[in-house]
């Protein structure tokens, strides 16, 4: 009934966390344990992102207390290490498998959704058994779970038996046999894993992610850099036009290794995907995930039309004024340093909710941490510069020019954002 972990529809702003949050494992602690296996757990544990949404703000690593607001209400995240009385030490290997599948707890209470079971059902026997090793071996921290805040009736557990019953399938990963081993693998990463479409498709008025619309772009809340919550809307990952459809698999593969590419770079929530996880992630891995992206078939979404001539026009000027010097009159930007990124055909341009590019106009795009090299001039932000009927006439110019198919945007849509 609510959305899915990494960051799927209305999650709180996570705490950004180095990769010192998936701790090595301590020996004294897992000393009947393979330590190959534990050290794969921690690897896997990397591929799931897991320390970005178990560790709060300031909070001891995997100890869980980040907030998540949802439509349906706040859902916190659970202690995930070895404490006994107030984390998972006293699960067996069968009750953790189990709530990574089927999203249960030890005493048969049903796991909320934001919670991403949906994906992890797809994680073999071996990966399981990996994970219960590497979280049984790192320090235990007592951490009691704070306590969600549902609205009535998401706040009575037993009903998300029914919401199983529908969205969830709990059968294991299948490798396809007419395609390759490392399409396989990326398959097997991005579906299980990497749950890369809690975020990046959208859901149906329960929660649950439509099948139908998978990969082509979602949305959720998320902080922007003033720190408040704001709507943020992801981009198509099928080969669509207004997708990922100009990207090679190597292209692909460096924004996910290196946080950039001859496209763009990484900025606001993916900052933590690629920060904390996918640059973690050996070359054969992610080369593997980009594989299986660019595979998918080019699915476009539904967006506006086109705005009217005269506010096309306004937004060209605007553009001229404050954004072709570093975007180029082209769209094209380049890869000089006093230059910008590439507009046309942005992924995040062309959206079907222009949430994300209102956010970068109005507060500037947020650089991750620790921030990569100097590449392109810093963008400023907009937001006290321009009015919501400026912001509009520019990001419909932009979603509208050099080929680009996102639609109009509309004054009401940038004052939401604001």
């Amino acid at each position: 009934m609510i959305s899915s972990m990494q960051r799927g529809l209305g999650l709180a702003a996570v705490a950004s966390v180095a990769l010192s949050a998936i701790p090595a494992f301590a020996p004294a602690m897992a000393s009947s344990i393979d330590p190959s296996i534990v050290e794969r757990g921690r690897y896997l544990a990397l591929a799931g992102n897991c320390a970005s949404c178990h560790t709060a703000k300031g909070g001891e690593s995997l100890a869980g207390g980040l907030a998540f607001q949802t439509p349906f209400g706040t859902v916190y995240s659970t202690n995930i290490t070895p404490d006994k009385a107030t984390g998972i030490g006293d699960w067996t290997r069968e009750q953790f498998v189990q709530s990574l599948r089927q999203g249960v707890r030890p005493n048969g209470d049903h796991l909320y959704p934001v919670f991403p079971y949906t994906a992890f059902a797809r994680i073999s026997d071996a990966d399981a058994d990996a994970l219960y090793a590497y979280f049984m071996s790192v320090p235990a921290v007592s951490a009691p779970a704070l306590e969600n805040d549902m609205k009535f009736p998401f706040s009575q557990r037993a009903l998300l038996s029914v919401w199983k019953s529908m969205y969830l399938d709990k059968g294991a990963y299948q490798p396809d046999s007419t395609r390759s081993e490392e399409w396989n693998r990326g398959a097997y990463l991005v579906e299980g894993l990497g749950h890369c479409s809690a975020c990046h498709s959208p859901r149906n008025f329960l929660g649950a992610e439509k099948s139908s619309a998978k990969l082509t772009g979602g949305e959720y809340l998320d902080a922007v850099a003033t720190g408040e919550l704001r709507t943020w809307s992801t981009p198509n990952l099928t080969s669509a036009k207004s997708g990922l459809g100009s990207w090679s698999v190597e292209a692909l593969a460096a924004y996910l290794k290196t946080g950039r590419n001859e496209h763009t770079e990484t900025f606001g929530p993916m900052n933590e995907v690629i920060m904390n996880s996918t640059r973690h992630l050996s070359d054969a891995d992610v080369r593997a995930m980009a594989t299986y992206l660019n595979s998918l078939p080019p699915q476009e979404n539904a967006t506006k039309s086109a705005a009217n001539e005269q506010t096309l026009q306004a937004g060209s000027t605007l553009y001229d004024v404050h954004c072709g010097t570093c975007h180029l009159p082209t769209g094209l930007g380049s890869q000089n340093e006093d230059s910008g990124a590439r507009l046309a055909g942005s992924p995040v341009v062309q959206a079907s909710n222009p949430a994300a590019l209102i956010n970068v106009i109005l507060y500037a795009p947020q650089p991750p941490e620790p921030p990569l090299p100097k590449r392109w001039n810093r963008m400023e932000a907009f937001g006290d510069k321009l009015s919501d009927e400026e912001i509009a006439a520019l990001a419909s110019f932009l979603r509208s020019a050099w080929g680009n198919s996102g639609g109009e945007v509309t004054a009401d849509q940038v004052a939401k954002q604001r």
